[in-house]
Order: C-alpha cells, then sequence, then structure tokens
C-alpha cells in the first residue's frame, strides 16, 4: 500500500512495554506511521525520572499527539494511569481518534 497514512500516537503506561512494541508493529503493518514514548520509565528506563524529565516527556508526548490523526490507547487489563487519561482527554478535546488495545469501561 502505498499512499495517505494516518499518524497514530501510542499513549498508555511505561510498564506495558512489550504491549507498545507489539501494537507498533501492528499497526505500522496495517499502513500507520508510529509515534511512540522516547523511554519506558516504567520498565527500567531511569532517565525518565531525573529532575524536569517526566514534565518535559509528558509535554513532549502532548505534540506528538499535536501531529497525529488520533491515538491507541495500550491499557493492558484495562489500566489506564492518570497521565495516560489526561492524554486522552487532551487528544478529544482536539478532535483527535481514541482507540483502545482492550474494550475501555
Amino acid at each position: 500500500m502505498v499512499g495517505k497514512y494516518r499518524v497514530i500516537t501510542l499513549c498508555g503506561s511505561t510498564r506495558f512495554r512489550d504491549a507498545f512494541l507489539e501494537a507498533q508493529k501492528r499497526l505500522t503493518l496495517e499502513g500507520n506511521i508510529v509515534i511512540s514514548v522516547g523511554l519506558f520509565g516504567h520498565s527500567g528506563d531511569s532517565e525518565a525520572w531525573t529532575e524536569g524529565t517526566k514534565e518535559m516527556l509528558d509535554d513532549m508526548h502532548k505534540r506528538k499527539i499535536d501531529m497525529s490523526d488520533g491515538i491507541f490507547v495500550i491499557n493492558v487489563g484495562g489500566y489506564i494511569g492518570s497521565s495516560t487519561r489526561s492524554e486522552i482527554a487532551y487528544a478529544l478535546a482536539a478532535g483527535k481518534d481514541v482507540e483502545y488495545l482492550e474494550k475501555a469501561e
């Protein structure tokens, strides 16, 4: 497939590193441009927790959402934390599509 590709930003807890990588692969093979997180703070990337870095990463992720057509929420076991909730609200307020790995309740 060659043509116009949807841009999707992955959102969710970074504790779900494997689910992020699997979703990135699947969505890419489905013909999407996928933007993901830069660090997996809850999966061992301790640099995410240095002073000022978490705030920068959160802001950067909102800019990624700005560049996207929509977001794909990695909500393994239905888990959606406060940062991800704020990203969902941000995406909805901007008129972006919101899709979920697992059915949202």
